[in-house]
């Protein structure tokens, strides 16, 4: 079998590189949904074990629609994934033999390229790719730039969506982590971060490692969701893929934000929450493109919703293209949830570019 193949095994889909052992002893079954007329083809690829985490942590909340994808140079890793709609797909296992890529990211790169032929046929006819990676690494920070390349080769729309780590992993990480994401950016069309350290001044010093984490893949996965589910997923008011995919082209900085809020001023406390929602590194001042969406009890007012847009809509800039979708769900009562992703935004806000600024400038790439 040649290097990249899908086969047929058993009745599931199984995808692998010809490769020294180790080997996964399970090749998560695979099923990439069929392509559809009228559906948007949505795949999420983890790249890395933060990013194959994030991957799972979506999968447990059973979107409908949606392909999954990790890839890892590290097998032993991968042997731990669980879902039977997972595509697993090991990298560079010739070249690492199945123990990671010792954090080095040029390890990373030529394992993924050297999987590029199965990338490009489980990407192939996706509109929106999402790589999940957390930078700092060898794997993800080589690797993701790889995968993202061929996703935009497919023609699909594609968006990093990465974690920065913490400073007290040290100032090599961290330049490691800035100079993946330099390399990332000119490979997709927008990239979307979570730092760690923000994360981290959320949670209470008793809070667990799982517990601080999932704040992080919370508003991963609730942003990636919310673009299939105003897409694809029935609701009161719907947004379609080309506005979507719009508002995610736009060039500039991008975040993603979730706000929440309860009782009679229900929707405008959620508004203002997404806007002021300090696990941001950016600001969503003088963002030219608005997705947001409206969750709420059956209650919900058209006056409520229309405070919640007004406060959007004042905080962005004022000729800035603005789509919105509403679902109502009879288990939420007086609460409402706000999801929030602003594109489009003024460069140079991001504390990325300022650690970038700070760095030796051994570690800076232009």
């Amino acid at each position: 079998m040649s290097e990249g193949d899908i086969t047929e095994e058993k009745g599931e889909k199984v995808i692998r590189e010809k490769a020294a052992k180790p080997r996964p002893k399970k090749s998560a079954a695979v099923s990439r949904a069929p392509l559809k007329t009228g559906v948007a083809n949505i795949t999420v690829v983890g790249v890395g074990g933060g990013g194959c985490n994030t991957v799972m942590r979506l999968h447990q909340e059973h979107p409908e629609g949606m392909n999954f994808v990790c890839c890892n140079t590290d097998v032993k890793a991968l042997q731990s994934i669980r879902g039977d709609n997972i595509i697993i797909l090991p990298i560079g296992e010739t070249l690492t033999r199945g123990f990671g890529a010792g954090g080095d990211p040029k390890i990373g790169e030529q394992a993924a390229a050297s999987a590029n032929k199965a990338l490009e046929q489980v990407l192939t006819g996706s509109d929106i790719v999402f790589v999940c990676t957390g930078l700092g690494g060898g794997t993800g920070t080589g690797a993701a730039p790889v995968v993202a390349q061929i996703a935009k080769s497919v023609g699909a729309l594609t968006v990093a969506m990465v974690t920065l780590p913490f400073q007290w992993e040290g100032h090599r990480r961290m330049e490691t982590a800035i100079s993946g994401l330099a390399r990332l950016r000119e490979s997709v069309d927008n990239v979307i971060m979570v730092h760690n350290d923000l994360m981290a001044s959320l949670v209470p010093a008793s809070a667990t490692m799982a517990e601080a984490f999932r704040i992080t893949d919370e508003t991963v996965t609730e942003g990636i969701m919310v673009v299939n589910e105003v897409v694809n997923q029935p609701g009161e008011i719907n947004v379609d893929l080309a506005d979507v995919k719009a508002i995610l082209g736009l060039p500039g900085e991008a975040l993603m934000s979730i706000g929440q809020g309860s009782g009679k001023d229900a929707a405008q406390q959620a508004a203002e929450n997404a806007i002021k929602n300090p696990l941001l590194d950016i600001s969503i001042e003088g963002a030219k493109g608005v997705l947001f969406t409206v969750k709420g009890g059956p209650q919900l007012t058209l006056a409520q919703v229309n405070m919640a847009g007004r406060k959007i809509s004042q905080a962005v800039d004022p000729d800035a293209m603005i789509f919105f979708g509403m679902s109502l769900k009879s288990g939420m009562e007086d609460k409402v949830r706000i999801t929030v992703i602003a594109t489009g935004i003024p460069e140079g806000q991001s504390k990325a570019k300022q650690v970038k600024a700070q760095a030796p400038r051994s570690a800076i790439i232009s």
